[in-house]
């Protein structure tokens, strides 16, 4: 077979087992009947340090298991605890909130820990139901900025039991211009309280932002910039109209394989792979930040239950998202950001399981194909396109001495004599 013949298996290595950080029994529990035996490198190091009271800033990768790294020892405090807001998450996006409120219900199932999502895009029923519990109490608030600011200023919300608040996906919130909001929403807090801070990557406005929030924190770092191990990372070299045949032909040749993540950076380029997919014998829908917040989650909600085989999305999914099981993850074009290279392929092989992701590399992204493969420090292997497409463009990064000189590909060198 032309593609997945060089998947391999990586080596185990000896984990904790949940059973060991002594959390109270309901949450063990729940974890054994969600099938969580082991922990992760990133919940090995951060749970005893979280139910010790510490504040923690760690950096770690999409799908290392950072969520149920924060979740489990509050919920752990939490379980004798009911009736006042204890805990707020915030979040950059909204489905992010979702996915956290939706594993929050998952591990508190046999306790009685309440939480509640806040976030834009409902309806005034929603409002309602998030003011409730922002001033009687549900014990865990999951909050995009911007969302909970609108509640601030209104004057009805209660911080005063608060002991926990956490940064999640830290970095992308500066890059979304959410600094400002973050702060304006520490000011509500209690000044005495657990800090947490969970981020991909660790610039320096993230260390800024630490400094000014947390207290003497313990800091973790697992495999910054660093592809899970079990994605099996490959690249194809195509012209731009040889892409959708391609993956056409992949789809049709492997039928195995029943849920595939196909990345673009644009909203425009997401309708016109959906286009030229849909003509085959198979399901495939669009995602970006076009569709309403009620049609992404129908979006979403299909694709989950395999109802749809093949979702087109724009970086909006790359990170945050939590759909278990994704078998296969194409890059249709190179991300600009060298990081969001990993955050895309971390949407396969979440946790301990195996994946496969693609990408797919034209002339003018193999300069930014060359930065990936710096940051990962590994060169990816090239796959040959299937005879019936054609040849693809050859391997080529072209140099210039010259800074800020426009290259033009035309010129030829002069002879030396």
């Amino acid at each position: 077979m032309w593609f997945g013949k060089d998947c391999h298996e990586g080596e185990n290595q000896e984990s904790m087992k949940f059973t060991e950080f002594n959390l109270n029994k309901h949450l063990l529990e729940a974890l054994s009947y969600m099938g969580f035996d082991e922990a992760t490198p990133i919940q090995e190091q951060a749970i005893p340090k979280i139910i010790e009271g510490r504040d923690l800033i760690a950096s770690a990768q999409t799908g290392t298991g950072k969520t149920a790294a924060f979740l489990l020892p509050i919920l752990h405090k939490l379980t004798d605890k009911h009736d006042q807001l204890n805990t707020l998450i915030i979040v950059p996006t909204r489905e992010l909130a979702i996915q956290i409120d939706q594993q929050i219900e998952g591990f508190s199932y046999f306790t009685h820990v309440t939480s509640l999502p806040v976030y834009g895009g409902g309806e005034g029923q929603d409002w309602e139901t998030q003011k409730k519990a922002l001033t009687k109490g549900a014990e865990i608030i999951v909050a995009t900025p911007g969302k909970l600011i609108s509640h601030l200023n209104m004057g009805y919300v209660n911080f005063n039991h608060l002991q926990h608040l956490i940064l999640d996906e830290a970095d992308r919130m500066l890059d979304m211009g959410f600094h400002d909001d973050i702060q304006k929403i520490i000011t509500y807090l209690p000044k005495k309280r657990q800090t947490l801070m969970f981020s991909a990557t660790m610039p320096p406005k993230i260390r800024e932002l630490a400094r000014k929030v947390l207290k003497n924190p313990h800091e973790i770092n697992i495999a910054i910039s660093k592809p899970a191990e079990g994605v099996v990372q490959a690249v194809c070299l195509t012209y731009d109209q040889q892409k959708t045949p391609l993956i056409n032909l992949m789809i049709s040749n492997k039928p195995e394989i029943r849920s595939i993540l196909i990345f673009t950076s644009t909203k425009k380029k997401v309708s016109e792979i959906v286009r030229g997919l849909k003509s085959k014998n198979y399901v495939v829908e669009g995602i970006s930040s076009d569709l309403e917040q009620a049609e992404r989650e129908e979006v979403l909600l299909r694709f989950r239950s395999k109802q749809t085989r093949v979702l087109v999305a724009t970086d909006v999914l790359s990170r945050g998202i939590d759909i278990k099981d994704i078998n296969f993850v194409v890059n249709y074009d190179v991300p600009g950001d060298a990081e969001d290279y990993v955050h895309r392929i971390g949407r396969t092989a979440r946790a301990d399981t195996k994946g496969v992701a693609l990408t797919l590399v034209n002339e003018e992204d193999m300069p930014r194909f060359d930065r990936i493969e710096k940051l990962i420090e590994r060169k990816v292997q090239r796959l040959k396109l299937p005879e019936t497409l054609g040849d693809g463009p050859e391997w080529k990064i072209t140099s210039f001495r010259k800074k800020g000189r426009k290259p033009s590909g035309k010129k030829k060198r002069k002879s030396r004599k």
